[in-house]
């Protein structure tokens, strides 16, 4: 039996409306104060459809949010580490701390805290793809002698992203987003290549 098209493009219609719905209630609310009940309703949708798809608000905000980052968190490559720190990072910051998914990215993080299959789905869509795209860059800076080979380059996606999430969630704001060119140089001067001790 052959798919009914016009199903399909339903089915695609209410899925869009579902994740705008999502997308523009958190923002304006805060995570907390939306409910089911009112994406499916500003969606033109029953909470039937949504639960076809999404088994909890969580899941639905997290979709909302991967499709409004989209490639959003590439790392540039113009052969100077610190320039393109500071432009990915720079970027990263706006967008998590004052930026559209602000609201939507504190609060899948909150309720995956005890919702272990947001928390997987999470670091499966937001968090693995971003370490592999920054640790490949570091990983070329390394290889180029421009950050030292004995840090791993886990330990410095953590050193750079960690300061990120700290102040995002602890409310620095617009502050955080100014101050991150300056920490990443700060950073930067425990992993340049270390001078031969002779």
């Amino acid at each position: 039996m052959t798919p009914d098209p016009n199903n399909e493009r339903r089915s695609e219609r209410a899925r869009r409306a579902i994740l705008d719905a999502a997308s523009d209630l958190v923002r304006r609310k805060g995570f907390a104060k939306v409910t089911i009940e009112a994406i499916a309703a500003q969606a033109g949708v029953g909470k039937p459809t949504i639960y076809r798809w999404w088994r909890s608000k969580g899941a639905v905000v997290l979709e909302a949010m991967n499709e409004e980052l989209g490639d959003d968190f590439d790392y540039p490559d113009t052969g100077d580490i610190a320039a393109d720190l500071t432009t990915q990072i720079t970027a990263v910051s706006q967008r998590l701390i004052t930026g559209r998914i602000s609201e939507a990215f504190k609060g899948v993080v909150g309720e995956a805290q005890n919702d272990p299959a947001l928390m997987k789905a999470f670091r499966e869509t937001i968090l693995e793809p971003s370490i592999v795209k920054c640790r490949a860059r570091l990983d070329s800076a390394v290889a180029a002698g421009q950050l030292r080979s004995d840090v791993p380059t886990d330990v410095m996606v953590d050193l750079l992203y960690a300061p990120i999430h700290y102040r995002h969630f602890l409310g620095f704001g617009d502050d955080a987003v100014r101050r991150s060119a300056d920490l990443i140089q700060d950073i930067l001067l425990g992993l340049r290549p270390r001078p031969d001790a002779e």
